[in-house]
């Protein structure tokens, strides 16, 4: 199945449920940034969908934005305590033992930028999923990980939500 085969009934759902809208973005992005099921899951074109969606349907923007954050926020915190806490045994597990390349592509871009891997990871999609686990892996200091991940999923979400709710909202002003 594709994204579009996806995205369609999801837009269709939440213009006729616009209340369920922030848990809808809030459980999209946190499987967009958990790492096992951002391999399965292709949230990333319905969470793009969103914006344009919430600027034409009249749904609240802030709310869909601070659910969008915290949803990330909370996949990404979900995938650094894996790493912390299964460390060696992590890719192993499925579906993560099928992609062998991505622990160790992690740890490389991790080892190079440091914490700003969790600002710039967030917006590369193979990476994404990796850069928490190899935070929590390698022991970054809790801390700086959940400031560098909050803020990041704040700037994430805006990114992908923003120009669709304002490009929602032009096309609603024509007509």
């Amino acid at each position: 199945m594709d994204a579009q085969s996806y995205i369609g009934p999801l837009i269709d759902f939440v213009k006729a449920n616009q209340a369920w809208a922030p848990a809808i973005i809030f459980a999209l992005t946190f499987a967009e940034s958990l790492a096992v099921l951002s391999l399965i899951v292709p949230a990333w074109a319905m969470i793009v969908a969103f914006g344009p969606l919430v600027g034409a349907g009249g749904i609240p923007f802030w709310p869909i934005l601070i659910a969008a954050a915290m949803g990330a926020a909370a996949g990404d915190w979900v995938s650094y305590w894996f790493g912390r806490y299964f460390k060696d045994s992590i890719g192993q597990i499925w579906p993560l033992s099928k992609y062998p390349d991505m622990l160790p592509k992690g740890h490389a871009f991790f080892e190079k930028w440091g914490i700003w891997a969790i600002f710039i990871g967030r917006f590369s999609g193979p990476l994404r999923a990796s850069v928490p686990l190899v935070a929590g892996i390698v022991n970054m200091p809790q801390l700086k990980f959940q400031i560098a991940n909050v803020v990041s999923a704040f700037i994430w979400a805006a990114a992908l939500l923003a120009p669709g709710n304002f490009l929602g909202q032009y096309l609603n002003w024509f007509h």
